[in-house]
């Protein structure tokens, strides 16, 4: 294992790695947008052009662009991500700058640094044979025309690295599985005036809210959550229709599976009142079962590059890493930059820490490669 002066090689390209971040954090590319998508996959394909010495395959699902370098028959595969939460526009309000050792800006920890750490440690290899690198434009929006290429790469390669950010510095050895729902209240408006002849939708949200909220199990990690609601017309009538949309955060397959059930079986408690439920699991759960080897090859790695310990924590969030090891695919994820704030204002990244991120990664993939 050939690792030594690999962070100090990476703080050499300091300077260019956050120029090129900058470039990526200003060239906006809300999931949704799918100009916005397109141009900023224009600049990535420049980046892997130079840093790479090819351009990406440009894959077009349903008008959507996701980009894959490719090198010989793909043994490790790397997974990232360059759609982001943020409407175009955000970059005004909340510029790309550096201040006090972290760098700000709208996607940059989630997971724009991701991309460019990936690029570099690649660029470093002296062969990138065997590796394949996808990146996504779709994972904030649950991953719909991605997915499959996503289950299809797993399938390929021993071994899948997500580069998906830290938490604090820990690696992501498990995710929690995803469920997205929503039920629909079917009740009949009436004159307020005259409440007994309609059904009121609003009362019956109330009682399903409360049944869907137990549903959640604190001591396993179970949660359930109703989110955003509505309900009704104007304020004289009774409200003859509701809606609420469901969160589910499961640890495993069997609380998924559970908790689905439940949803599918809701009742009404008002009569003449009628539910419909939409959605379903989004995301499989990624369970320490499928990272545990490549863990324990990251932590060798970690000590060899002189990060020390690295640790690993299982967190809510899903991730594409959900669809790997749901194949069966050998996944880590969290492999990405250290910082804080996704999806919110404040999100950064911690500079000093790119070089070494960027060092991990291009030794554990050169190591996986190497071995048998």
């Amino acid at each position: 294992m050939v690792t030594s002066g690999l962070v100090q090689h990476f703080r050499g390209e300091l300077d260019p790695m956050l120029q090129e971040l900058k470039a990526l954090v200003e060239t906006e590319s809300p999931s949704r947008d799918m100009v916005a998508l397109s141009t900023c996959a224009v600049l990535l394909s420049g980046f892997g052009r130079r840093l790479l010495g090819v351009a990406p395959e440009q894959l077009v699902v349903d008008g959507r662009v996701h980009l894959r370098w490719s090198f010989g028959t793909p043994r490790v595969a790397l997974l990232c991500h360059f759609d982001t939460v943020w409407p175009v526009g955000t970059i005004e309000r909340l510029p790309f700058h550096v201040d006090g050792g972290r760098a700000y800006g709208p996607g940059i920890f989630d997971m724009k640094s991701s991309i460019i750490q990936s690029l570099h440690a690649l660029a470093q290899l002296s062969n990138l044979d065997g590796i394949e690198l996808l990146v996504t434009s779709d994972e904030e929006i649950g991953s719909p025309t991605s997915r499959p290429l996503i289950e299809d790469l797993a399938r390929r390669v021993e071994a899948v690295l997500v580069i998906e950010p830290s938490q604090a510095g820990a690696l992501k050895t498990g995710r929690k599985g995803v469920g997205m729902y929503r039920l629909r209240i079917i009740g009949r408006a009436a004159h307020a005036g005259f409440p007994h002849e309609g059904v009121n939708a609003t009362l019956e949200l109330a009682h399903q809210v409360q049944v869907i909220s137990a549903l959640g199990r604190e001591e396993v990690g179970t949660t359930v959550t109703p989110t955003s609601a509505g309900s009704g017309t104007t304020n004289n009538v009774v409200p003859g229709e509701a809606h609420v949309a469901i969160d589910v955060r499961v640890p495993d397959a069997a609380e998924q599976d559970r908790v689905d059930a439940a949803l599918r079986a809701l009742t009404p408690v008002i009569a003449g009142a009628r539910l419909e439920l939409d959605g379903g699991p989004n995301r499989p759960p990624l369970e320490p079962t499928s990272t545990a080897a490549l863990f324990a090859v990251a932590q060798e790695v970690g000590r060899a590059v002189g990060l020390g310990e690295l640790r690993g924590a299982i967190v809510g969030g899903a991730s594409d890493g959900n669809f790997a090891a749901a194949v069966g695919a050998r996944t880590l994820d969290g492999l990405g930059c250290v910082g804080d704030g996704a999806h919110a204002d404040h999100e950064h990244i911690i500079v000093s820490a790119l070089p070494e991120r960027t060092a991990l990664l291009a030794a554990l993939v050169q190591e996986l490669l190497q071995r048998p």
